[in-house]
């Protein structure tokens, strides 16, 4: 669940008028025109973002494997309003038909977003999947999240995010229930420290009658430092005992690499993953592969049909240890 962010827009500055030229046996002026004022140079934001996206530049490179059939195609209605058709046949994931829907609303703060957004789609038993996001200011946005299945609320998330200058402070309520005297909340707040550090925390309290003594709260550690081409993120729990670290690096505009490291010293169980993405520009091609430590391969290749709206994919998964693979065909229109 991803967050949105927003960068207030740039307005240039009018252009002072030139003063009248005067002649030359006229008496010169007593007043003095004056001068422009001096602006400033903006200075790009230094917000460090949120914690729930401290991965999320290593988590792009990695392939979104599917299997089956995929077949998407999306229609814009108008320059707010967008629906679109998806059908899949699969062994492993949900199969059928969903219709979804994208509304963006006409409150922009920049030239790249604009609010309300409201994204939702449903199957034909009624199964419905919905995300609200708004932002009542360029600091303060909210999203929220509702799952429907067999006609009961299976999930349930709100969001709130406050940007600072400097700072992010992030609330989230999910899946509270007070009948069944249940819920899950979580505080984040991530501090750029320096212009290539960031430094933050996490506090996890989750309440009700499946919580092993009926309640139990995790404390954790976050940070990031960024370079010019490179990111690396990392989010260390001391009392459960778990590192999450990622690295990403974009090594040229066609070639980018992923690393994440994924370390439970309770369970006594460590996991690497290594991907990559590839940009052929010339093709119109984009091709992304990863491989962990357990022997498991995956790969997808789109390539762009131009100039034809359509976008044709391929997904290929292997498992070794377990003789388990996977493949998956699809095609974007639109």
């Amino acid at each position: 669940m991803g967050n949105i962010h927003a960068a207030s827009p740039q307005t240039p500055s009018s252009a002072m008028p030139a003063p009248p030229i005067s002649s030359v046996l006229s008496p010169a002026p007593t007043t003095q025109c004056p001068e422009p004022p001096i602006l400033a140079p903006i200075e790009p934001s230094r917000n460090p973002g949120t914690v729930e996206d401290l991965h999320k530049q290593c988590k792009d490179i990695f392939p979104q494997v599917f299997e089956g059939g995929k077949l998407i195609v999306s229609k814009g209605l108008s320059s707010h309003f967008q629906i679109s058709h998806t059908v899949s046949l699969a062994t492993f994931q949900p199969s059928g038909y969903r219709f979804g829907c994208t509304y963006v609303g006409t409150k922009q703060f920049s030239p790249q977003e604009a609010f309300p957004v409201l994204i939702g789609d449903i199957d034909p038993s009624g199964n419905l999947n919905a995300n609200i996001i708004h932002a009542f200011s360029e600091s303060l946005r909210t999203k929220l999240v509702a799952q429907i299945q067999h006609n009961k609320c299976v999930a349930s998330q709100c969001t709130t995010d406050f940007k600072g200058s400097d700072f992010t402070v992030s609330l989230t309520a999910g899946n509270v229930d007070p009948i069944s005297g249940s819920g899950l909340f979580v505080g984040q707040y991530l501090q750029q420290v320096t212009p290539k550090l960031a430094l933050g925390a996490e506090v996890l309290y989750q309440y009700g009658q499946q919580i092993p003594g009926g309640e139990i709260s995790i404390f954790s550690l976050a940070g990031k430092y960024s370079g010019n081409k490179w990111q690396l993120s990392a989010n260390v729990s001391p009392l459960a005992g778990s590192v999450h670290a990622c690295y990403a690096h974009k090594i040229s505009d066609q070639l980018s690499l992923a690393a994440e490291l994924e370390t439970s010293l309770r369970l006594q169980e460590s996991t690497a993953t290594i991907g990559y993405q590839v940009e052929i520009p010339n093709a119109h091609t984009t091709f992304k592969a990863q491989f962990d430590t357990n022997w498991c391969l995956g790969a997808v290749m789109e390539k762009k049909l131009q100039p034809f709206p359509f976008t044709f994919a391929l997904s290929g998964w292997a498992n070794h240890v377990k003789g388990q693979y996977r493949f998956g065909v699809g095609l974007i229109v639109g």
